[in-house]
Formats: structure tokens, sequence, C-alpha cells
């Protein structure tokens, strides 16, 4: 594992007029309907303003772009976003949780705050991340993208940014459905959806009820050339590389038999042919277990639900939200490789081997000096099951939101928002194609029926049977935020300003979530999929907070100057973290009409996940030196002192692996740390918005963004564990040190760390990320003096730019590491590339019914980030990416799409060493082909 979590496997002015689609027009529009209600929320505030203006740069996604891309699932819109590095995907199959995920800026999954209607979403794990599958993208109006730190406003997760989706209130009758396969005939999508919305009591109470059922096909990676073979560095460039359990099965002997004229003499290892039974000395033979792994993961999904208001009283409303998805997605990967070191019983295996392989295990066992002769060898077997078939993974997750609340107004100048959310969402993990390895281990002993494991298809179905395991994991996870505000105005400064807006309330949250894995499964008993222990936490936080909105002035020359605060008192019921302060302050100044100036400074936080905290526990035994047995903790100092504190005595100090019992491995617990403080951030934003009036409908606007997040929660090995507390800190009661003295005594009567009490490894806060840069975003629309299909003789022209250049992207392991830059680079240390330069840019021509639109994707080149290591592949050229899509309204009530995305076949990066899976990266690059869609819209 990397130690960037492992960054592989492991983001002060206007609105933004829409990111992706949008027309200059956006503000205009917003500031027509604040008049009209007097009244907006936008994201990165509580409180109610009067026009969209904000202190926060935000990125707005209109509803277009999902209909314009061909989009079914929200995934496939947000990580096209510049500011996003592609959590999970569709296409994430090992690694994978068959989730799609957000991570914002390259922080982390864990540090993106996902709102739905400015209110929190349903997590999925114990690590308390969203599915983006849960949101429906058919009803999403639009997706606003906040900078920075926001847990002032939000509470806890938001370093790295809030994304905010807003789901549209429908009225009438929608249906629709949309159709997608690939230029290969394959990974068909198929979606319906419908939404009826109605007004009633004379428009008193609005209600919205929606249904959609999702289906996608799988793609293997045999069904594309790039990822048929699985591939690895070579000499003369990228060849032909796999696994070296072979279906066929393979024996290595480690034992100190005479080898002399068997076929273990050359390299302690044979092969069998095809012929069971009939080994021969193994050379480099490998297996190709690419072409039965997902490249594209199957899924379906069923989503029910509705939001609904009523205005109960005059200025009383109560309003409700409710939402249900069933979501199942499978993984699948190659048959299950059993490795191992197993008793086996000669006179058990005989009838499986020839006589000749018979007598050269006969001659091994005779001459071994320990057990000679008993009829057993320890051999060290390899064996891909490929007659169990391939390991399949399914998660089925029910999960439901419920929320209800009342807002109105007190006053004409102060109004109230309170609201309860309750969500839960259960997952059934059922795994198929597992191997037991105690039945492995009773087939080959004797002490059950014996197992054929020597040769090609050697297996029978009875031995399959009875060698076979299904095992089952189970998630459950709760979400409850009881949450209730004021918010007003109480005059202004004069000199022309509106007035002083506020807001102030107090929140309740809890978060609970468990992982249950089965017997089998916790024991480590399968091979197949990772065993897993069992976790179960929960914690809550209650929560004052508060903003002001201070206009100071305004004149009609457009001179305007505001400033804005907000701060967040968390108590938290873990003792760790306590109470903390967040809090956030900016400014935008507009000198003259068409120009704003804007910068804000936020201190965020992020509280320990359940997993974090009370991640089941397993004992290890990982190689380290113990530093209180090295000759420098003999001399008086500060390691002999911290040595004597931990319980090694004086006599013992220094005497190698004497103190290790012997041992080049120390026993060591793997899982949580209770005793885990929080994460904090410090984000800078800084820009600018043009407006030009020479230009109408041109808006330019750029914002830089420094954010850096310390006491960032990793987990080190028992090694560098040692080498911080003993070496670098020497503190026992620095957060380092707490494995070693935070849970009470770990060394024997001689100064030994035994199995009796190890050191716990959990995750600590020792590690610093942080990432700068600079998001530009332009957009403008005008007319053309042409058209085909109006009376006017004019078409409307919409272009859109929203680039990011990432200055940085830093990663501190631990004091002291040497840090890791990951902007414009990729691999095994950094994970999904982090381009220096990444773009969304479309041309809309809307020439009355019709839209013609072009999107250019692009991501610029990257490079390998092991400097120490040539990889065949140590660069990642710029990769650019044309979609091209139709839209006709055929009437006011029927529209029609069709779209090809990937239109001149950008071809999938191949990569050796250096990948992720499938021989790249697939949720960066594409890895579809030319994809189709076409989609069908009714509205009555």
């Amino acid at each position: 594992m990397s130690n960037r979590f492992n960054k592989a496997a492991l983001l002060t002015g206007t609105v933004m007029a829409g990111a992706m689609f949008a027309t200059p027009a956006y503000a205009q529009d917003e500031e027509a309907a604040a008049a009209e209600s007097d009244l907006i929320v936008v994201t990165g505030s509580r409180i109610q303003q009067r026009n969209v203006e904000t202190a926060a740069p935000i990125a707005v996604v209109q509803d277009e772009e999902f209909k314009l891309s061909g989009t079914v699932n929200v995934e496939n819109v947000i990580n096209t976003l510049p500011q996003v590095v592609p959590g999970f995907t569709s296409a994430s199959n090992n690694p994978g949780t068959g989730t799609s995920t957000l991570n914002l800026r390259g922080l982390g999954s864990t540090r993106t705050m996902v709102l739905v209607n400015g209110r929190r979403w349903m997590f999925y794990d114990t690590a308390q991340i969203v599915d983006l599958n849960t949101i429906p993208s058919f009803l999403i109006d639009s997706v606003d993208v906040v900078t920075g730190g926001a847990s002032a406003v939000y509470g806890s997760d938001a370093l790295a940014g809030v994304v905010n989706f807003r789901l549209k209130q429908v009225e009438g009758l929608e249906l629709g459905g949309q159709y997608s396969l690939t230029q290969e005939g394959d990974g068909a999508r198929y979606q319906i959806y419908g939404a009826i919305g109605t007004s009633f009591d004379d428009g008193r109470g609005s209600a919205t009820v929606f249904a959609e059922y999702y289906k996608r096909d799988s793609i293997f990676q045999g069904d594309r050339e790039f990822s048929t073979f699985a591939l690895g560095d070579g000499a003369n460039g990228l060849t032909p590389a796999g696994s070296s359990t072979l279906p066929n099965g393979v024996i290595r002997y480690f034992g100190d038999g005479n080898r002399a004229g068997t076929d273990f003499a050359a390299n302690r290892a044979v092969v069998f042919d095809n012929v069971p039974g009939d080994f021969r000395p193994r050379a480099g033979d490998l297996y190709n277990f690419a072409p039965v792994n997902y490249l594209q993961i199957p899924q379906e999904r069923y989503l029910i639900g509705g939001y609904a208001d009523y205005e109960f009283s005059d200025g009383h409303t109560a309003y409700t939200e409710v939402s249900f998805v069933n979501n199942r997605v499978a993984q699948e990967l190659a048959a299950t490789p059993v490795t191992g070191t197993f008793n086996v019983s000669l006179a058990a295996i005989a009838p499986f081997l020839g006589a000749s392989e018979n007598a050269q295990l006969a001659q091994l066992d005779a001459t071994e000096t320990t057990g000679t002769g008993d009829g057993f060898l320890d051999l060290f077997l390899q064996k891909r099951t490929t007659e169990t078939g391939p390991r399949n993974t399914l998660d089925e997750r029910n999960a439901f939101r419920v929320l209800g609340g009342v807002r109105g107004g007190i006053t004409d100048w102060l109004n109230y928002d309170a609201y309860y959310m309750y969500a839960r969402t259960r997952n059934a993990n059922v795994q198929k194609g597992n191997i037991s390895r105690s039945a492995f281990q009773a087939g080959l002993d004797g002490s059950a029926d014996p197992i054929n494991v020597f040769g090609l298809n050697s297996l029978t179905p009875e031995m399959v049977d009875a060698i076979s395991i299904q095992a089952q994991n189970g998630d459950i996870s709760t979400l409850e935020v009881a949450n209730a505000a004021l918010s007003g105005f109480v005059g202004n400064l004069g000199m022309g300003a509106d007035d002083v807006g506020f807001a102030v309330g107090v929140e309740y949250r809890r978060v609970a979530s468990q992982f249950i894995p089965d017997t089998a499964l916790s024991s480590g008993d399968v091979i197949g999929f990772n065993a897993g222990d069992a976790t179960e936490g929960a914690y809550s936080v209650t929560e004052l907070f508060g903003e002001l909105n201070i206009p100071i002035l305004e004149t009609d020359s457009g001179l305007r100057l505001e400033v804005n605060g907000a701060g967040r008192y968390s108590d938290y019921s873990l003792d760790a973290v306590g109470g903390v302060w967040t809090y956030a302050a900016g400014v935008e100044f507009a000198p003259v009409d068409g120009v704003t100036l804007r910068g804000q400074y936020q201190r965020a936080v992020r509280a320990p996940n359940v997993g974090e905290l009370f991640g089941g526990t397993a004992i290890g035994f990982p190689g380290a030196t113990d530093p209180c047995g090295t000759a420098a903790a003999v001399p008086a100092g500060n390691l002999r002192n911290l040595c004597l504190a931990n319980g090694v005595p004086a006599a013992n100090l220094g005497t190698g692996l004497a103190l290790q019992l012997g041992n080049t491995q120390i026993p060591a617990l793997f899982g949580g740390n209770p005793n885990l403080q929080e994460e904090t951030s410090d984000s800078w934003t800084a820009g600018v918005v043009l407006q030009p009036s020479f230009l109408p409908g041109l808006t330019i606007t750029a914002d830089y963004f420094d954010i850096k997040i310390e006491d960032f929660i990793t987990t080190v090995s028992l090694q560098q564990s040692f080498d911080l507390c003993f070496i670098q800190v020497q503190d026992q009661n620095a957060n380092v040190c707490a494995p070693f003295f935070g849970g009470g005594p770990i060394r024997n009567a001689g100064g030994s760390i035994t199995t009796a009490n190890p050191p716990a490894l959990g995750g600590q806060n020792i590690a610093t990320l942080s990432t700068s840069g600079v998001d530009l975003q332009v957009n403008y629309s005008t007319t053309l003096p042409f058209s085909l299909l109006t009376d006017t003789g004019e078409q409307t022209l919409d272009l859109s730019f929203l680039g990011t250049w990432t200055e940085s992207n830093l990663f501190e392991a631990f004091p002291g590491a040497v840090p890791d830059e990951c902007a414009g680079r990729f691999g095994l240390i950094c994970g999904e590339p982090t381009a220096s330069y990444k773009w969304t840019s479309r041309a809309s021509f809307i020439d009355g019914p019709l839209t013609t639109s072009i999107r250019w994707r692009h991501l610029s080149s990257v490079r390998d980030d092991d400097d120490s290591t040539d990889f065949v592949v140590e660069r990642i050229p710029a990769y650019d990416v044309i979609d091209l899509t139709f839209s006709f309204d055929v009437n006011e009530k029927v529209t029609l799409a069709v779209g090809v995305n990937n239109l001149f076949e950008e071809g999938t990066v191949q990569l050796g060493d250096n990948q992720e899976q499938a021989n790249t990266y697939p949720s960066t690059y594409d890895l579809l082909g030319r994809d189709f869609f076409a989609s069908v819209g009714f509205k009555f």
C-alpha cells in the first residue's frame, strides 16, 4: 500500500453562470425569480437572500448537460468536471465497491460533502460516503459545486467543498426513457422514468412523485482489444503478463529433502501439463486472468420517491421528502487463486499422480530432517480453481430517506426553518466462487475425501462442492439530522446597501454504521475475496451555527462592497474530538459595473468516520525492527528513556532479536482507532468575475484556490510507527505514540512485544495533504444571423468553458516524509491521473426546435509518479474526446435526442505495471469507444 491513501486506492462573489450548458442570462433569470419570490437560498450559505451573489465561487451544471450528454447515472457528468478526480465508477471492478463516489479536488470522497436540495444525503458504508447512484438524475435541475471548506455552514466532511444537487418541481406528467449502446454492440443501458407533479387546494400545496428503472449490461475485459491480455512491463515494451497461480496447478517445495534427480531440482517448482498428474519443471508459465473480469460492471436500479409541501397556515408551510432505492451491482473476477503451504498426505494424493511423480515426492519425504518418511510433506500449492467458475460478488443495497419539516415567516424580516431527516442503507453482499481453506486442506491431508488439484480441469463436480463456500457480508448505515434555523434581515448600513442578512441555528446529527461478515469471512477461512472483521459504531454531534452577510455600500455606478462571516461550534460525543470550532470570512468588491473581486478564508473540519474509529481488528505479523533492541537505545538519551517508559528493562536494551523473541516479525493489531482526532483544513480562494457591458452575454470567472488539510488520517506501517514515535517525535503523549503508550502495557516482563496485548495500528492524525490551482469559467451567448427552422432568421449560440489548472497536489504521509507531488502525475503512489490542465467545453447551436451541441473534454499529459523506476509507459499524452448531440422538440410535449460520445473513438490508454486495472485507469480514460444514445421525453 502506498502512503497516499494509497493515494490510489485510496476537494467571495457572483454565482457562476451554468458551467456546462447555460446562457449568460442565468444570473438575470435568477434575479427575476428573486424579485418574484423575494427570497432565495444559494449553495454555500443558509442566509435567505434577495440576489444570487455569494462569497464563495460556485460552478453550476445545468440540467441540459445531463440531457445533452446522454447521461443516466450522475457520475458520468460529475467526473467530467475539472474540479473532480474520478472515484469509484461503473468501471471499478477491482478495486471497487459497486458504488459511484465523488472525489472533489482529489482530496478523497470522505472529504467531499454531497447535498440534495441543500441537505445531507444518505451514505452507504462505514466510511460514510454517498453513492451517487441513489440520486435521480432525471429530476436534477442543477448541480452547484462550491470550492473549499464549508464546515462553518454545513458541518463536518466539507474539507474539499460541497456539491449540491437541486431537484426540480414537476408540473404535470413527465415520462421518458433512454437507450445506449456501444459501437461494438454491447454494454447496453436502458432507462425508463416517470414523474407527476401537481398543485392543490388553490395553490397552497404541491407534490411530486417519481419512479425510475435502470439497467446496465456488463462488458468483459476480453471484449476489448486493449484489455484482453493482462499486460506488464517487459524488456521490449508492454508484454502479456498474468498470475503465477495456474489452472493446471503448481507445486513449490521449500523443505530440505534431497531434490537431486527430481523435477524440483532446478527451481523448486513444478507445473502440471495438460495430462493430469504429470508434472514438469516450471518455466515462466502465467495465467491470463484479464478476459473474465468486468470492464463495465452490470447494474439494475429501482428508484421511487416524492416530495411535497403544504401551506397549512398563512406564511407557514410543512414539507416532506421521501426516497427509496434498490440498487444491485455485481463485480466479477477470475477464478479463485488458492495459494499457501498445505500439509499433504502422499497416500491421499497418490491416485492422482503418475508413478514417477509419486516416487519423487517419496524421495523428498524420505530425506527430510524432520518428519522423515512419515508420509506427509509440506508443499506450497498454487491452484487456479477454474472448475468453480469465476468469482462473483453481488451487492444489493436498499436505501431510504425520509424528511419532514416546517418553515415560514415569524415577522416580515424573520423566517424559520426546522426539519428532521432519517436515512438508512442496508447492503447484502453475496460472494460466489470462494474456496474454503480448511476444506481444501482436509482434501489433501486425508481427513476428508481427497481432491485432485494436480492438472487442468482435474477437480470433479463433487470435489468442487466439497471445497466451495458461499460467503456473505452485511452493512447497515444510518444518518439522523435534526436542524432548526432562523434567518432574516436586520436593516442596512446606509450608503445604498441592501439589508444585513443573518442566519442562526442548531443541529443534531447521529451517524451509525456496522459491517457484518459471516463466520467464514471473519475467520479468514475464505479464499477468493478479502476477509473482514466486524465493525460497529456510532457517534453524535450537537452544533450551534451562525452567519452574517453585511452589504456595506452600493451605488448606481456599480460600486459595491460586501463582507460576510460564518461560525459553527460542534460538540462531538467522541472524547478525542470533543468541541471544535469552524469559521469563515469573505469579501466581495465591485469597483465598477461588470467587475467583481472576491476572496474567502475557511477553516473546516472532518470528524473521523465509523470505519476509521471502530473498524474491526485483526492480528498481523509484519516485519519490523524494534528500536529498543538496537544499539542506539543503550546510551543515555531520549530513546533510552522512552524505551524504559515503555516497559523494557534496562538490561535488555539493545538486545536485538532477543528482545523480539527471535522473530523478525512483531505482532500488531490492525483496525480502527477510537482515539482519532478531527482533520482540519484551511482554504483560501481569491478571484474575479467579469461581465463586460461592451460584450453582452459574456461572463468570465477566474478563482485561485489553496486548500491544506492537516492531521490527515492515514495508516502507516509498524516500522514507520516505531520510527515516528521512538526515533523522530520521542514524546509518549504524542498521537504517533498512541499505539505503544495509549492502550496499556504492550510488553512482557522481558520487554518483548507479544500477542497478549500487541500495539493497535489504526489510522493516525499524522499526514498532510494540500492542493492549489485556478478554476476558469467562460460563458458566452449570442445570436447568429441565420436560421433554417425559424421565421426570425436568427439562432442562438451558447459557448461554455470550465477548466482547472492544478498547480499542486501534495501529500506528506507523516512528519519528515518526502512529500509526493501528484499534480500532473499518475501511478502506484498517486493513483488516478491528476492532469495539470483539465477542461470541459460545449458549443450549442439552438435553431428553433433543433439543438446541435458539441462537447470537448480535455486532459493534459501526465507522467508516472515513481522517479526511481523506469516503466515502459512513463508518460500518458494529452487526451481529447469530442461528443455530439442533436435534440429536437417535436412539439411542446415531445422531445427527441440522439447523440454519440467519443465521436472520433479516442483510444484507451494502455499501461503495464503502473496501471490501476484493465491495463489502464478506466474511470479516467474512455473504455467503451464510440458510444451511441437515443432518448425521448414527454411532458403533459
